[in-house]
């Protein structure tokens, strides 16, 4: 069970980049995580790895067109094969064939097994479970091996036998005009194999409806559309047939305080006139579960920015933590005591247009606008 990380989502970059955004990102991104740059941290040269194979997938216009299309399942057949073909280039010519095999007839020989098909499962989770990352159970209804005939179709005690008509290669070929045409074998379906006696649970597919329960990790730092991969937890491939995957597409609650940008979290903060004039203090609650002070310089206007380094979000398969932005919001008072409207009744009489030159000096500039 792995965890794999959208190629875009390590470049930090959207799914239509252009190539010198792709570029662009990746630069800074190999400059900040370089092993020589970090002591040679364990954890930094994990993610420039991961940031140089998202790279090397989507620099190159064939396979990110592969990629765009099936993910990481495009890399998966062939890995990183040798002889200077690069990764996946074994999976390329899968997908080359899948897509044009029919009309150019030649194929590769013999009857591939199709896997079973990939599945996605769409969890909603809260900010602070991205924060912290966690372990839950997921109950799924699934398609898995027939039990009875181990996933081979045939009943217990009986063998599927080699198609006579296909010779097993599950495809037959017809000459049409000059060209020679490969199509799924009709005796057998393209399976290459034929049952006499069919499983009886199964009726000879080799795969039956369950529902399964299934462990996920989420780790921490996850974002809105992290993909979670679970290898071979897709549906089953027919008799005997390789799985297929299961995708889980994360998608993050609303939070009652907090709006994320990537790493970054941002929360209003409400404070009062005299906080804003004379200045002071003010406690965040993170996601972290400390308080966060904020200092509030005198003479702080509604709309500043007050930023906190390393109260974010967590950086997902890396190290250290994003930044905290508290947006400041002076409120007006809108109840006043006798003794409160006695004391700013003082204070506006002692105005002499310099302790808020902004505003004083806008309506100088209005009166001369207006030949005042």
């Amino acid at each position: 069970m792995t965890t794999e990380v959208d190629f875009y989502e390590l470049l930090e970059i959207e799914r239509n980049a252009d190539d010198a955004t792709i570029k662009s990102a990746f630069r800074k991104l190999a400059i900040k995580y370089h092993p020589d740059k970090n002591g040679g941290c364990k954890d930094h040269e994990a993610k420039f790895k991961a940031i140089n194979q998202a790279y090397d997938c989507l620099k190159d216009p064939q396979k990110r067109a592969a990629y765009d299309r099936f993910g990481h399942a495009a890399f998966q057949n062939g890995g990183g094969g040798g002889g200077g073909q690069g990764p996946g280039f074994d999976a390329f010519s899968d997908i080359f064939e899948s897509m044009f095999g029919e009309f150019m007839g030649g194929g590769r020989g013999g009857q591939r097994q199709q896997r079973g098909a990939d599945l996605r499962y769409d969890m909603e989770i809260g900010l602070e479970d991205a924060f912290h990352g966690k372990q839950t159970d997921i109950t799924i209804d699934v398609s898995g091996p027939c039990e009875p005939c181990g996933g081979t179709g045939a009943s217990p005690g009986t063998m599927a036998k080699t198609c006579g008509t296909c010779r097993g290669h599950g495809k037959v070929r017809a000459q049409q005009g000059f060209f020679m045409v490969e199509r799924p074998c009709p005796s057998c379906n393209g399976a290459g194999q034929t049952i006499s006696d069919p499983c009886k649970n199964c009726r000879g597919e080799g795969r039956v409806d369950k529902t399964v329960t299934l462990a996920v990790n989420v780790p921490p730092g996850v974002d809105e559309g992290t993909r979670i991969r679970l290898t071979g937890q897709g549906e089953a491939g027919a008799r005997g047939a390789p799985p297929g995957d299961l995708y889980i597409f994360l998608h993050i609650r609303k939070h009652a305080i907090f709006e994320r940008e990537g790493t970054t979290l941002y929360a209003r903060a409400p404070i009062s006139f005299t906080t804003a004039a004379l200045g002071g203090e003010i406690e965040i609650p993170g996601l972290d579960g400390e308080l966060h002070t904020v200092r509030v310089n005198p003479g702080t206007q509604s709309g500043r920015e007050v930023r906190q380094r390393g109260g974010g979000m967590p950086v997902l398969q890396g190290r250290g933590f994003g930044d905290l932005v508290v947006r400041i919001e002076v409120e007006i008072p809108t109840k006043l005591s006798a003794k409160q409207r006695e004391l700013l009744e003082e204070f506006r009489g002692l105005e002499t247009g310099d302790e808020c030159p902004v505003s004083f000096g806008f309506f100088d500039k209005l009166k001369k606008a207006v030949g005042g």
